[in-house]
């Protein structure tokens, strides 16, 4: 399991919608919600081969309208299972 943290312009430019989109695509659980700084904070949790999709998608920029500056990524381990994408 992954936390994600991006910053630059990531909020207000379907940033959340366009992770939930590719998470699904790829069969990815998790959660995208905005930071009062600005940022987006990312859960994802699934096969590692489908996690790095996404990460790269999130590298190479995201969705048409954000600019990303900063992706900083941490693993995690919990027992807590997630189920399903949202966006908060």
């Amino acid at each position: 399991m992954y936390k994600v943290r991006v910053s630059g312009r990531v909020q207000g430019v379907f940033f959340r919608g366009s992770t939930r989109q590719q998470a699904i695509k790829y069969r990815v659980s998790g959660y995208a919600k905005n930071l009062p700084d600005g940022s987006v904070e990312i859960l994802l949790a699934g096969d590692v081969r489908d996690v790095d999709h996404i990460l790269a998608w999130i590298s190479a920029g995201g969705p048409p309208a954000a600019s990303v500056a900063h992706v900083g990524v941490q693993q995690i381990t919990t027992e807590q299972q997630i189920r399903g994408f949202i966006t908060g």
